[in-house]
């Protein structure tokens, strides 16, 4: 992907966000515009999108269940049929109005609608603002197996419009910010200090973070779009992490972890190895870890859960040639990819943090 390319998927914020928005609608004027939304932000987010548009549109509302259970083949199916049904053609748009799983599911269903309509993401949640929505990755998950289905294409633009995350529970915020922790861990010092000083940030700082994290992210996309290398430290707790969320999944008697929780819970883990593998230095993995204890708790896993998760990691996309990779960290800022870590380490690296 080159500069050209880029700009022609741009991250907007606020009013111009809205503004763009008008002037895209009137410039290429589809010949139907749709809007997905889940349950939660058909109520909470819908009106004050729509009613921030300056052009005159109109409009088909499409509505899936909320949450990571419906993030599947079937879902997807579902809106391809209304979309099919309300008559929508290759110059039609979707419009993604939503969290994690509004905008991977959204981006997915128009890369594969009639081989490919154009889409916007309007992420809602603190998580798809500073991930899912950037980046054009899209997809679905196959059984409890996190977005085994999806491809990479870019949305046309995504529009951050930071007053939806007061409609967002704690929890949901908390999840986002996992994720501009690890922007932090992979990127510089710096950042990190930024962002893990929680005590003193507020809304303010807050849109300037979200800004800081989303560049971060469009950085390493931009040099590595299809994930051949670079990218892949997008990935930092996330071996660990979706394989402790896909098991949380469809273990009842396990509390359900939202994807942020999940990664938190892998970032840990992953620096402990870092620091056995790569001499990641210990008094950072002590200041990570009670950081993000804070925030985060600690969930209780038993020897078989950790035998059924470590099983689980085979099917993670970073995979090569049957082995395991990793993405492990040398110091803050300084991550090193395809690492493979022996499964007695990973066993320690429970123990450390189920003792923390």
């Amino acid at each position: 992907m080159n500069d050209s390319q880029a700009s022609l998927n741009p991250v907007l914020y606020t009013e111009k966000a809205y503004y763009a928005l008008s002037e895209y609608l009137e410039e290429q004027n589809p010949s139907k515009v749709f809007i997905l939304v889940d349950s939660n932000t058909h109520e909470h987010c819908l009106a004050s999108f729509l009613g921030k548009i300056e052009k005159e549109i109109e409009t088909e509302v499409i509505e899936i269940e909320a949450g990571e259970e419906f993030k599947n083949l079937q879902t997807c199916e579902g809106v391809w049929n209304v979309l099919s049904e309300l008559g929508a053609d290759r110059k039609s748009l979707l419009i993604n109005l939503g969290g994690g799983v509004v905008t991977d599911l959204g981006g997915f269903v128009a890369s594969a609608f009639k081989r490919g309509i154009k889409f916007i993401n309007v992420p809602t949640s603190l998580l798809a603002m500073v991930d899912a929505s950037v980046g054009g990755k899209t997809g679905v998950d196959l059984g409890n197996l996190k977005n085994q289905i999806g491809v990479i294409n870019q949305p046309e633009m995504v529009m951050i419009d930071i007053e939806f995350l007061a409609t967002l529970p704690q929890e949901e915020m908390r999840s986002g910010l996992a994720e501009i922790l690890k922007h932090g861990l992979i990127a510089s010092k710096a950042y990190w200090k930024k962002v893990s000083n929680l005590s003193s940030l507020n809304l303010t700082h807050l849109e300037e973070i979200i800004k800081e994290s989303v560049e971060i992210k469009k950085d390493v996309v931009l040099k590595d779009p299809f994930e051949n290398g670079l990218r892949k430290t997008l990935n930092y707790g996330h071996t660990l992490g979706h394989a402790i969320e896909s098991y949380c999944l469809t273990h009842s008697d396990k509390k359900k972890l939202l994807h942020g929780e999940a990664i938190a819970a892998g970032m840990i883990l992953e620096t402990y190895i870092s620091s056995e593998l790569k001499n990641f230095p210990k008094q950072d993995l002590i200041e990570i870890t009670k950081i993000i204890t804070e925030i985060y708790g600690t969930e209780q896993y038993s020897k078989e859960d950790i035998n059924q998760i470590k099983d689980l990691m085979k099917f993670d996309k970073k995979n090569e040639r049957g082995q395991i990779n990793f993405v492990l960290l040398e110091e803050i800022g300084k991550p090193v990819i395809d690492i493979v870590v022996p499964g007695e380490l990973i066993d320690r690296a429970f123990q450390y943090y189920l003792n923390n």
